[in-house]
């Protein structure tokens, strides 16, 4: 068993190198403001969020394939929050194949007691955030493969329902 496992991660890493940057095509199916709820005793907290899809245009067959997003505000350089995803497991993302949709959230994003998740949006001191997706597989090195901005809109948490009795 572990002599087939070695085998066939040897197979894997022998065939040629896929170039991220242009063997995936990113679709962004949604981005805005996520609503992480009530913080700190009594503010709203909204964070960027983007959900997007993966599409492999290579021939190849990427396995472990991982994507990690920064997200700054759209006036500073700086990294302002990170989120990482599996985007496909040891299996791979096969040549063709999409993977289903991908939501990464930024940990950090704005507070506000006074003022509604709308009017937060409003508010002429809100500061726009865009997002980069960096994505590898394997064990090939980080690449960019896009930078997208942040929609100015309301993402509020899908509802819970309560089990049927």
């Amino acid at each position: 068993m572990a002599l087939a496992l070695a085998a066939a991660v040897a197979a894997a890493s022998c065939g040629p190198t896929v170039d991220v940057s242009q063997g995936l095509h990113v679709t962004v199916v949604k981005s805005g403001w996520y609503d992480a709820g009530i913080v700190n005793g009594g503010q709203n907290k909204l964070v960027p969020t983007i959900t997007f899809k993966i599409k492999n245009v290579s021939d190849q067959t990427l396995a472990s394939l991982q994507v990690n997003a920064l997200f700054r505000r759209v006036t500073e350089k700086d990294e302002w929050g990170s989120g990482f995803v599996t985007a496909a497991g040891s299996t791979g993302l096969p040549a063709g194949a999409e993977t289903d949709a991908l939501t990464i959230r930024s940990p950090l994003g704005y507070t506000g007691s006074d003022q509604s998740r709308q009017e937060m949006l409003a508010n002429t001191h809100f500061v726009d955030a865009k997002v980069e997706l960096f994505a590898k597989y394997g064990s090939t090195q980080w690449k960019r493969i896009g930078e997208y901005p942040i929609t100015r809109q309301l993402i509020e948490k899908a509802p819970t329902t309560a089990p049927t009795k």
